[in-house]
């Protein structure tokens, strides 16, 4: 999938640290000083799944292949991005090619990390952010709206775009993001045909130290009091020590994540955090040569999620055997699942749900 999340924030909140833990490389360079990023960086990251490993078991598959998720390590972003301060045209320009947003905030205090505003603050920080998206959609919209004035004129088929971007013109000079409109409102169309960088979804992710891994202090809290009003979601981790388990093996990670009191990987719980806001789900397929988890977007058909697969499949598409993954775990073999009736055979209306094991059937 081309899909990306894009990580953004101030500069010097731990964006570069986070990204390096992520990809597991030293790709990004992380300093303790404003835009060390100038060119973004771009990493491939599973998606945690326990499931393939079950499965995997099950089958006997000789290898596991999970889900991935594109994250790019963008620059930093400061007061007056939308005008061109600091690094900002480059930074707009680069968060417009991803199609989600991953905000790093830091919520720690440390005097010997700079940070560009004299001090943590989450909620003033991610208010800079938000600012200076909303204004540079508002520059685009602005261009926008005199265009489709002038068509309107003389095709009315288009006043109703014309009036969805006035409409979102007063939502952002009320401090509201794109992505506030719903799906399939005039609104977010022409939203998602201008490009406009608030209407991506987003998540936030609390930088913490070592101190708040176990329980996060005030300032996480003020970044989830800021996510719940949105309707966002909210990822706590310490970048430091998910950078150190990074570097560990599995068998080392899991004692240390257990010293600290941690059941999770921070990181797992990014990943999977960015694959949902991106709107996309997962279908299984189980074998020996491999069990592995397909990427596909909610709602896709059964025919459309086969042409993941191989073009082929989807154009030959008869049916798909699916079965629940608890029963595939419950029964063990097909012959078994088979004989209990939890083999689902579906045609080419069929819309995909998360988890599915799926069998298609197809003409060559």
């Amino acid at each position: 999938m081309a899909l990306s999340c894009g990580i953004v924030g101030l500069p010097n909140v731990g964006k570069s640290t986070i990204f390096n833990a992520l990809t597991r490389s030293a790709q990004a360079l992380a300093a303790n000083y404003p835009f060390a990023t100038i060119e973004p960086n771009i990493g491939e990251v599973p998606v945690p799944d326990e499931r393939l490993d079950v499965l995997a078991e099950l089958e006997h598959s000789r290898r596991i292949v999970p889900a991935t998720v594109r994250f790019v390590d963008i620059a930093g972003l400061v007061r007056g991005a939308s005008s061109g301060q600091g690094l900002g045209n480059a930074f707009l320009s680069h968060i417009r090619e991803t199609d989600a947003i991953a905000m790093v905030v830091r919520c720690f205090r440390d005097e010997n990390v700079v940070h560009v505003e004299g001090a943590a603050d989450p909620a003033r920080d991610i208010e800079i952010v938000g600012i200076e998206l909303a204004l540079a959609d508002l520059a685009t919209l602005q261009k926008r709206v005199d265009k489709l004035a002038r068509e309107a004129r003389t095709n009315p088929k288009v006043r109703h775009k014309a009036a969805a971007a006035e409409n979102l013109i007063v939502a952002l000079e009320a401090g509201r993001p794109a992505r506030s409109f719903p799906a399939g409102s005039a609104e977010a169309e022409v939203a998602a045909e201008s490009f406009l960088l608030t209407a991506r979804p987003l998540l936030y992710v609390a930088n913490v130290d070592e101190e708040q891994l176990v329980q996060p202090g005030p300032l996480v809290e003020a970044v989830e009091a800021i996510a719940k009003a949105e309707g966002s979601r909210v990822v706590a981790l310490c970048g430091k020590v998910e950078a150190e388990l990074a570097g560990l093996t599995a068998a080392e990670a899991q004692e240390f994540r257990g010293e600290l009191g941690i059941k999770r990987s921070g990181l797992d719980r990014l990943a999977a955090s960015a694959y949902d806001a991106l709107g996309l789900m997962t279908f299984l397929t189980a074998g020996e040569m491999e069990s592995r988890a397909w990427t596909i977007h909610r709602g896709t058909k059964a025919p459309q999620a086969a042409g993941k697969i191989h073009s082929d499949i989807e154009r030959g598409f008869i049916r798909a055997e699916i079965v629940d993954y608890a029963d595939y775990v419950r029964y063990k073999t097909m012959d078994a699942m088979r004989a209990a009736g939890k083999v689902r055979s579906e045609g080419k209306d069929y819309v995909m749900q998360e988890g599915d094991v799926v069998d298609f059937r197809f003409n060559v």
